[in-house]
């Protein structure tokens, strides 16, 4: 465990973007399997892979989602999130209450509405969808609302305990569930069509 630490800290870019990225697409996975009324089906990808693609035979998976939802994870939420908390911290140091609460609260104004948006316009984007501001004028509010009183506590959290190399990979495992509210909360629209 000692050495994959130090492997972490000698890399923390890296491993932060990838570990998030990691679970990001894991919340999809799960929404789609825990929460999702799909029938149970199988892709037309799934279907040409062929016998080397008999792993990726999940019945009631839509890979392309999760690829989708990976993709907006890692060009932007790791990313974002790996560089946000490190000029917080920066602009911002240390673990006191006075410091904590201010790097909460610019959090919240600042990182969760980005946040949101791009996670709505970002997948409506990669989904071509013709009016990419559709489903964040729908959802942006509610998601904003459930993330205010989520994202507080887990910034307060993570900013009080947390080392600053390990942050957006803590970040990413806190970001699991949200995530899978959000998943949940995109794929409602397609549930009432």
């Amino acid at each position: 465990m000692r050495r994959l630490w130090a492997v972490f800290k000698a890399h923390p870019y890296i491993g932060n973007v990838l570990g998030y990225t990691a679970l990001f697409a894991s919340a999809d996975l799960i929404q789609q399997s825990v929460l999702s009324d799909r029938p149970v089906s199988t892709s037309t990808t799934e279907t040409r892979a062929g016998a080397e693609g008999a792993l990726l035979k999940t019945p009631g998976i839509d890979w392309h989602q999760t690829a989708r939802v990976a993709t907006v994870g890692f060009c932007f939420h790791a990313n974002f999130n790996y560089h946000w908390l490190r000029a917080l911290e920066k602009m911002l140091p240390g673990g006191g209450a006075k410091m904590v609460t201010a790097k909460v609260v610019l959090d919240q104004l600042i990182a969760a509405p980005l946040t949101i948006s791009a996670f709505y316009i970002g997948l409506s984007f990669l989904e071509n969808k013709e009016d990419l501001l559709e489903d964040w004028r729908q959802k942006f509010l509610t998601s904003y609302k459930a993330g205010v009183v989520y994202w507080s506590t887990m910034q307060a959290i993570n900013f009080s305990l947390v080392p600053p190399v390990a942050r957006t990979v803590f970040i990413g495992g806190i970001a699991l569930t949200f995530t899978i509210f959000l998943c949940h909360m995109k794929r409602q629209g397609k549930l009432n069509q």
